[in-house]
C-alpha cells in the first residue's frame, strides 16, 4: 500500500514473497527451519532492541527462536512455537516491541508448503493446518491493534507499530480469503475484517462485505460470528437478523442443555442427540480484544469497602514445630515471580521434564505416569528440594503447584502468594482482577482466576491452612478434570 513500508515500524522484513523455499530443520539454530531469505532477514533485525513480554528471562525463548521453530519438522516444536507466539508476543492482550515485526515475518511464511501440516493447537478445538492457526494469531494481533492505549494494550509506540503493519498484512493475507480449505478461508477473512479497521484500507471494505456475511457470520466459531456482526455494524450494514439468529442459537443451546441434564425429563434423549449433532464451537478459550465492553479496569472499592491489605506470608516454624509439619522460614524459600500464561520462576510453560530438571538442578523425587495400552503419559513430577510439583499434558509443562510449606515464595506484583492465609490472598486477587467473569470456583471451593491463569488451593500444617498456588495454562482452568487425583489428595 502506498505510504506504508516496513521502515515505518523500524524492521528489516522486505515485502518480497517467500514461496516454496525450504531448508533442513536445524534445531540448534534459531532460524534453522525457515526459508533462506527469511533466515537472512531475521538476522538483520536488531531483536535485542525489540523485546517481548519476557525477553531475557531464564529459559524463555527470544523472538527469533520462536519464529525459527514455527516451520520445524517436529510437530511438538511447531505447536510450542505457536503457543509461545500467544504467550510472549500477545500476552494478556498486549503488543510489545517485537510483536509487529514478528507479525510481518509470520505473514511472509503463509505461502510456505510446511504450513499445510495439520495438528491440534492448544488454543483451538479440533485439527487444523498451521497456516490456519497462524492466520488466527494474526487475527488476534489485528483485533488488539484496533484498540487504544487506554485499554491497556501496550505503549503508544508499540501500538503505532502494530497499526502501521496492517496494510502490509492485508496485502499478504488477501489471497487466502478464497482458499480451498474452509478453516484457512475463515481465519483469513477474520484477520482481514479486523485489519480493515485501518483508515487506509477503507476502500477495500465493499470487496469483503459479502464474504464476511456469507462465511464468517454463519461459522461454527463463535468468535468469527462476533467479528462478522461487529465489523458489519461498523461498516453500516444491517445486522439485526444476525443478532437475532445468535440469540436464538444461544437460547436453543441453553434449553437443550437443561433438558439433557434432566434425568427424569421425557425429552432428555432427544436433547442429547440434538446437542451431539451441533457443530462444536472452535473459538479460542481466550479471545483477544473481542468485546470492548468486556475490557474492564479493576473496580474501585466503595468508600465503605476499602481495598484489602496485600497478603502476608505466615512466619516459618522451627524444626519440630506443628508436629510432623514444618513451614519453611522466609529466608529459606526461593524467590520466584509469576508471569501469567508464560511461566513462574525459572520455569516456563511447555518445558519438558528434562528441561525442568536441568533448570532446577535436581532430579524429581517422584514421577507419575498413566498407561494407555503400550503407551505411557507423564502426569506429574515432584521436586522436593525446590518444593514444587510440575504437572504435564502431552509431556509438556502445563501447571506448576508451589508447596505451601516448603515451596518457593512466588510473587505477583511483589505480593506473596505462597504460604499465606487463603482468605487474604483470595480477597486481594478478587479486588485486583481485571476481567468480569474471571473468577470461578472449583468443586472443592478453590478460587480460579482465568485472567491470570492462577488457582489458589489450600494445604494443611497441623491446625494451620496455607495457600498452595497453582499456575496454569488455559486448558487447566477446569481443575476437576485437569488435575490428577494425587493433587486433590495433597492437603
Amino acid at each position: 500500500m502506498a505510504g506504508i513500508s516496513t521502515a515505518d515500524i523500524g524492521v528489516g522484513w522486505n515485502t518480497a514473497a517467500v514461496i516454496n523455499e525450504t531448508t533442513p530443520d536445524l534445531p540448534d539454530t534459531p532460524a534453522g527451519s525457515l526459508p533462506p531469505t527469511a533466515q537472512a532477514e531475521l538476522a538483520d533485525i536488531a531483536w535485542e532492541e525489540l523485546p517481548h513480554v519476557c525477553t531475557g528471562q531464564h529459559s524463555v525463548r527470544d523472538t527469533p527462536d520462536i519464529l525459527g521453530a514455527v516451520l520445524a519438522t517436529d510437530p511438538a516444536r511447531r505447536v510450542r512455537a505457536v503457543e509461545d507466539l500467544y504467550r510472549l508476543l500477545l500476552n494478556r492482550e498486549q503488543v510489545f516491541p517485537a510483536t509487529a515485526p514478528a507479525a510481518l515475518g509470520l505473514a511472509r511464511l503463509l505461502d510456505n508448503p510446511h504450513t499445510l501440516a495439520e495438528d491440534r493447537w492448544e488454543r483451538r478445538a479440533g485439527r487444523r493446518s498451521l497456516r490456519a492457526e497462524l492466520l488466527n494469531w494474526l487475527a488476534s494481533f489485528a483485533d488488539i491493534a484496533r484498540l487504544d492505549v487506554e485499554d491497556g494494550v501496550g505503549t503508544a509506540q508499540d501500538l503505532a507499530a502494530a497499526r502501521a503493519a496492517r496494510p502490509i498484512l492485508h496485502d499478504r493475507i488477501a489471497d487466502f480469503c478464497d482458499d480451498d480449505d474452509p478453516l484457512v478461508r475463515e481465519a483469513a477473512l477474520a484477520a482481514t475484517a479486523l485489519l480493515l479497521a485501518d483508515p487506509a484500507l477503507t476502500s477495500s471494505v465493499p470487496r469483503y462485505t459479502p464474504a464476511v456475511r456469507e462465511v464468517l457470520a454463519v461459522s461454527a466459531d463463535s468468535y468469527y460470528r462476533w467479528i462478522a456482526r461487529e465489523r458489519l455494524a461498523a461498516w453500516g450494514e444491517d445486522v439485526t437478523g444476525l443478532v437475532t439468529a445468535e440469540e436464538e442459537r444461544r437460547a436453543a443451546l441453553d434449553r437443550a442443555g437443561e433438558l439433557a441434564e434432566d434425568p427424569f425429563g421425557q425429552d432428555q434423549e432427544q436433547a442429547i442427540r440434538w446437542l451431539e449433532e451441533q457443530p462444536g464451537d472452535t473459538a479460542a478459550p481466550e479471545r483477544f480484544g473481542h468485546r470492548r465492553e468486556d475490557r474492564t479496569a479493576p473496580i474501585p472499592a466503595a468508600p465503605h469497602e476499602p481495598a484489602p491489605e496485600p497478603p502476608v506470608a505466615v512466619p516459618g516454624s522451627e524444626a519440630g514445630y506443628r508436629g510432623p509439619w514444618r513451614i519453611a522460614r522466609e529466608k529459606e524459600r526461593a524467590e520466584w515471580t509469576f508471569t501469567p500464561y508464560v511461566g513462574v520462576g525459572p520455569l516456563h510453560f511447555g518445558m519438558t521434564l528434562e528441561e525442568i530438571t536441568h533448570v532446577l538442578g535436581e532430579g524429581p523425587a517422584v514421577v507419575s505416569y498413566s498407561h494407555h495400552g503400550e503407551d505411557q503419559q507423564l502426569n506429574y513430577a515432584d521436586f522436593t528440594e525446590s518444593g514444587i510439583r510440575a504437572l504435564f499434558h502431552d509431556d509438556h509443562l502445563g501447571c506448576v503447584a508451589a508447596d505451601a510449606l516448603t515451596g518457593p515464595q512466588v510473587r505477583l506484583d511483589a505480593t506473596p502468594l505462597t504460604g499465606c492465609v487463603p482468605s487474604d490472598v483470595e480477597n486481594w486477587l478478587v479486588h485486583r482482577t481485571t476481567r468480569l467473569g474471571s473468577l470461578a470456583y472449583s468443586v472443592a471451593g478453590d478460587p480460579v482466576f482465568a485472567d491470570l491463569g492462577l488457582a489458589i488451593r489450600s494445604q494443611r500444617a497441623d491446625d494451620v491452612v496455607l495457600t498452595r498456588p497453582l499456575f496454569l495454562l488455559y486448558d487447566w482452568l477446569d481443575l476437576w478434570h485437569a488435575l490428577p487425583s494425587e493433587e486433590w489428595n495433597c492437603s
